[in-house]
Parts: C-alpha cells; structure tokens; sequence
C-alpha cells in the first residue's frame, strides 16, 4: 500500500532535495524503513539507537498528531515527518 510522505526541509539532504515521497508499508515503521531502504541515513534522524522516536521528531497520519511508529497507515494516507531545529 503506498503512503505519501511529506518531510521538513531539515531532511531534504537525506532526500536528495525531494519534499514529497513515495513508500509502502502497513504502520509508521515499516514506511520509514521502506523510505531508508531508498534513502540511506533517513531513518537514523528520525529513530534513535533504541528504534524509538527522537524527541525532537513529529509525526502526523493525516492531521493527527502520533508517537507510536507501530501506528497503522492506510493506502494513500498522508504522512508528515517534521523535526524542530534546535541550537545556540
């Protein structure tokens, strides 16, 4: 089942430029696997050491806002991948 994936401009060097993407998968962990499969380095900015989420990161399916990456997506759902910059 394709989901489109949109992502922040903070990834786009991981995404070669693209801010709108294409993957498969049945939950939030399989797309974003599928999605580092095509863009290597993708997920570890998203997903820590532990497989969990970084704190930093927000995920949406639709307009709601989620944690959990075993969330379920449906075919053509709309996924938003958005990271808060940080620094001093």
């Amino acid at each position: 089942m394709s989901v489109r994936v949109h992502v922040g401009s903070i990834l786009h060097g991981y995404t070669g430029g693209a801010s709108e993407l294409v993957a498969e998968g049945a939950t939030l962990r399989d797309v974003l696997s599928d999605l580092d499969r095509a863009h290597p380095g993708l997920l570890f900015r998203i997903v820590d050491e532990q497989g969990a989420l970084r704190p930093h990161v927000k995920l949406y399916v639709g307009d709601r806002f989620v944690r959990e990456l075993g969330t379920r997506v449906s075919a053509g759902a709309t996924v938003h991948v958005l990271q808060a910059l940080s620094g001093g």
